[in-house]
């Protein structure tokens, strides 16, 4: 058992974009497991910040996701 002070935070999102997938070794897309509109659960640390008109946007990889609420 982990104390709670040494756990990292865990942060809440709404997804705002995707992009098509990425490719196996084989070259195949493999899907995404998101889609936009949906509340995700990140990492503390982690993701590529961005700004696009003044606003400020976080990328993630799908293999990043810690998990999706269920509506």
């Amino acid at each position: 058992m982990l104390p709670e002070k040494s756990g990292g935070k865990v942060l809440e999102a709404t997804v705002m974009a995707t992009g098509a997938g990425s490719r196996s070794e084989s070259g195949s897309v493999v899907p995404i497991a998101v889609t936009v509109g949906d509340k995700v659960l990140l990492p503390e640390y982690g993701g590529t910040k961005i700004v696009i008109e003044e606003k400020e946007y976080f990328l993630f990889r799908d293999s990043d996701i810690l998990g999706k609420f269920d509506s």
